[in-house]
């Protein structure tokens, strides 16, 4: 690994023993506290997860859904704990939309996040699972300054969402969001932090908090129940995984978009991309095409995987992905009909420890602040993950009840060939996050780049037939080179950033202890002990 900066950044490598990074501060700081008060990489992804809830809302909450990758210091475990959609849920009540409901009632889901908070803590935890809270608990009870990248979103959220029900009572403390260094509170979620804590979260699926999440559905003509919330239950899913480099990628399977990640390097495997360099024209034009055909299959078929009617081992063989190279043109840019991606707002975290535990996890509402529901006097702020699913009769994500949609947010992993953990790493961002994962294990494993360093490259973002998305930041003869092979360029500028995503990385050090990076486009920290 190379100990080099070669893009501009606010930030450097941090290497320690013990590691926590995270996309905001005082989140990083709860995972440190967990660590320093005996915890383990568990303890710490949580304490950091559960504040989150509470300092990051504009990305994440206790109504939102979670997967997990846990390396336990000898192997790898995978952990699904996405919500299925209510029940009563049929496409025939969806018949006078045009496309999913993105915001309110009707975009909202299982909660599954809080099931990853007890789930995780059983297994692998050593604190006690009350203590994992107090962090939260404080911030949200006597406050916590707003940073500013989240901020600038809150503001962005607000604009939207204020007439949805809660949301002004909750987000908008005098009828306007909190600017950059207010401080802000959260009292009502504070006491929802407490009673998920006192009752191993008993209280969210079967309690008090259930019982009031399920009122507040019916208050909205809302199909969520309390039965729907009681019957959910989180997965042990192992993990997918594609060789790359010499290592294995490693993804949550479906109904997650993780796999997109994996056949794009799996095409990539059979291309020059090596030979060329991963930051010439000729191979950030092979990423971009092998992204664009990764994202065709996706969108075709992956949703829940008990309707999937192309199997994951089918999308992943390495004859099927060697013929889908074999259809990118070096010389000019195609369109194989993928989707039109939509915006992102999610939270990722990793964390790292001394004994060898890796943890690589993911939270998120969904754009943003999610459905934009919060449910009356709890602070609890409602998912529209929903809005994964489709529309399209025969469509193997057609909405229906009890099922899984699509889902965005996806946590990675690499270890080596034999097994061994290597590096923890997430991309948020809606869209962007496989699209981010394969550009961050390119720089990773043919680069040799470090956490750092692949957190401040240039990316770019595949949108819809020839049209990619770079930031300023990319050469302007790489721009003009990609322009002339077809790609039809957008530059986006610094405010528009969070459109790349946030990355957060650890890596495995060939002598012991570990050495993270922390996305400068979020407000993060990457921090040791």
């Amino acid at each position: 690994m190379r100990f080099q900066q070669p893009y501009p950044s606010r930030r450097s490598p941090v290497l320690a023993d013990n590691m926590v990074a995270t996309s905001q501060p005082l989140a990083a700081q709860a995972g440190v506290d967990a660590m320093a008060r005996g915890g383990n990489a568990v303890d710490a992804a949580l304490a950091a997860a559960i504040a989150l809830t509470v300092v990051e809302p504009t990305g994440n909450g206790v109504g939102g859904d979670a997967f997990a990758i846990v390396h336990d210091g000898e192997q790898l475990h995978g952990l699904n704990a996405s919500g299925r959609s209510p029940g009563a849920w049929t496409p025939e009540r969806f018949t006078n939309y045009a496309s999913m409901p993105l915001r309110g009632w009707e975009s909202v889901t299982t909660p599954g996040a809080v099931s990853a908070w007890v789930t995780l803590s059983e297994r692998f935890g050593a604190l006690p699972f009350a203590r994992l809270f107090e962090r939260a608990i404080d911030y949200a009870e006597n406050g916590f300054p707003v940073s500013p990248v989240i901020a600038d979103l809150w503001a962005r959220g607000a604009a939207e969402l204020g007439h949805q029900p809660g949301f002004a009572e909750t987000f908008l403390p005098g009828g306007a969001p909190p600017r950059p260094g207010e401080r802000f509170r959260n009292a009502p979620l504070a006491r929802t932090l407490r009673l998920i804590a006192e009752t191993r979260g008993e209280a969210f699926y079967g309690g008090e908090l259930a019982e009031r999440i399920a009122a507040a559905a019916t208050e909205n003509n809302a199909a969520l129940s309390v039965e729907d919330l009681a019957s959910h239950a989180p997965e042990w899913c192992g993990t997918i995984h594609t060789p790359y480099g010499g290592l294995q990628a490693h993804e949550i399977p479906p109904n997650g978009q993780g796999i997109a990640a994996l056949m794009a390097l799996g095409m990539l495997e059979h291309t020059a991309l090596r030979e060329v360099g991963p930051d010439s024209v000729a191979g950030l034009h092979l990423q971009i095409e092998a992204m664009k055909l990764a994202l065709a299959d996706t969108h075709a078929h992956v949703s829940d995987p008990d309707t999937m009617a192309v199997g994951t081992a089918a999308l992943l063989d390495d004859g099927y992905l060697a013929d889908r190279a074999g259809l990118i043109q070096p010389d000019r840019a195609g369109d194989p009909g993928h989707g039109t991606p939509r915006p992102g707002g999610t939270v990722y975290l990793t964390t790292a420890d001394a004994q060898g535990r890796m943890v690589s996890f993911i939270q998120s509402n969904y754009l943003g602040f999610g459905s934009g529901v919060v449910v009356p006097g709890t602070g609890i702020s409602m998912q529209g993950r929903a809005g994964g699913f489709s529309l399209a009769e025969g469509h193997p994500n057609r909405v229906g009840p009890g099922k899984r949609p699509f889902h965005t947010i996806i946590p990675g992993f690499l270890t080596t060939a034999d097994g061994a953990a290597l590096t923890s790493y997430g991309v948020m961002g809606g869209p962007m996050q496989a699209q981010g994962h394969v550009q961050m294990v390119v720089r990773l494993a043919d680069l040799h780049e470090d956490p750092q360093a692949a957190c401040d490259a240039p990316r770019w973002r595949v949108l819809a037939g020839h049209r990619v998305a770079v930031e300023e930041a990319m050469p302007e003869a790489v721009r003009a080179g990609l322009a002339e092979l077809g790609h039809e360029i957008t530059v986006e500028a610094p405010e528009a950033a969070f459109g790349f995503g946030g990355a957060q990385v650890i890596h495995r050090l060939a002598d012991g202890g570990y050495v993270a990076g922390s996305d400068p486009r979020k407000d993060g920290q990457a921090a040791g002990c």
